[in-house]
């Protein structure tokens, strides 16, 4: 394994609060990849916007502009945990679809390569940069572009569940499901535009819970709890 994208929920990065930041764990995640990349693996992250904004909010907002909004949000979020991981040590770089000023580049694959080549971590904010497509298609999209071996999806649940486990106690979690069964029960692991995109591209995701100690790391290093899907 030598290039990931990994990919964090907003509401993971809020911890209990649910809204804002947490930084204890932000930082905790920070330190996690530090060892990623002094080991020689390269990262890229794209942050979800819901500690922020969650879809259409209001039925007074058109949906375009409601979309807009959530794009924002991952730009606030990439801008602020790219900070967290250089006060960790570690240069970043963020990239955005669309221009935000001196804020962040626009992303292009020979500059993430060139981030890449200088031992960088490099964040995916902005989504696609176009209204009705979700973090999660940003995630496999620049997933595929920058030619990552996989996805590590780091949620605030430890996995893929035949139910939604908050509803259900007796939601029976997996171990290995392969993509087009996600796509055929309609599991939600990453919305369905991203699970084709997945299916097409023959990119694999491993599932894992954010909140469990050094997960990314123990998931990197194949001592895994969460459910890898195949393609």
């Amino acid at each position: 394994m030598k290039r990931v994208l990994l990919k964090l929920s907003g509401e993971a990065l809020a911890g209990e609060k649910k809204t804002g930041f947490d930084e204890p764990t932000v930082v905790k995640v920070a330190r996690q990849v530090k060892k990623l990349t002094e080991s020689g693996i390269q990262v890229g992250i794209v942050i979800g916007g819901g500690n922020f904004w969650r879809g259409r909010s209001s039925e007074n907002i058109d949906r375009t502009k409601a979309d807009q909004i959530g794009m924002l949000a991952t730009v606030m979020n990439c801008i602020y945990v790219s900070e967290i991981f250089r006060s960790q040590g570690m240069e970043t770089k963020v990239f955005t679809p669309f221009a935000c000023g001196s804020f962040t580049e626009l992303f292009s694959k020979d500059a993430v390569n060139a981030c890449f080549e200088r031992g960088m971590v490099t964040f995916y904010a902005g989504g696609t940069g176009h209204p009705y497509f979700s973090t999660d298609t940003a995630t496999v999209l620049r997933a595929i572009e920058i030619e990552a071996d996989v996805i590590l999806l780091a949620k605030s649940i430890d996995g893929v569940y035949d139910s939604d486990p908050k509803d259900n106690p007796d939601a029976r979690k997996f171990s290995e499901i392969t993509i087009q069964e996600v796509i055929d029960r309609k599991l939600g692991v990453v919305d369905m535009t991203a699970s084709i995109l997945c299916m097409e591209n023959k990119m694999p995701m491993l599932v894992f819970g954010l909140n469990e100690e050094n997960s990314i790391v123990n998931t990197v290093n194949g001592e895994f709890h969460g459910t890898k899907v195949t393609v």
